[in-house]
């Protein structure tokens, strides 16, 4: 089976700027994305857990996409033009996937 090399981009971030993230990955031409939820998790200012949160405000989710490698600088560029107003994580790693025109 053909395997074709992308790269996987996770961004952990406030769940307030999802709307903000999502316009800029789809202007960055990403095609698509997976949105999870975040539930706690531990970091430089401590452990956080999403229990006895009244609203989203203090939500996190953790958003992952997959794209060409020749659009990675275009795609973190506009990922990090909303994070630096935010908390949030950015890691990037090279993944294979099966159906290559996709992304």
């Amino acid at each position: 089976m053909d395997m074709h090399r992308k790269k996987r981009i996770e961004i952990i971030l406030e769940a307030p700027a999802m709307n903000r993230l999502s316009t800029a990955l789809e202007a960055a031409g990403v095609t698509g994305y997976t949105v999870l939820p975040v539930l706690a998790g531990k970091g430089k200012t401590g452990a956080w857990t999403r229990d006895g949160l009244v609203g989203g405000a203090g939500a996190m989710v953790c958003v992952i996409c997959i794209t060409d490698p020749a659009r990675v600088d275009a795609v973190l560029e506009r990922i990090m033009a909303v994070l630096s107003r935010q908390i949030g994580l950015v890691t990037i790693g090279d993944v294979d996937v099966v159906r290559g025109e996709r992304f």
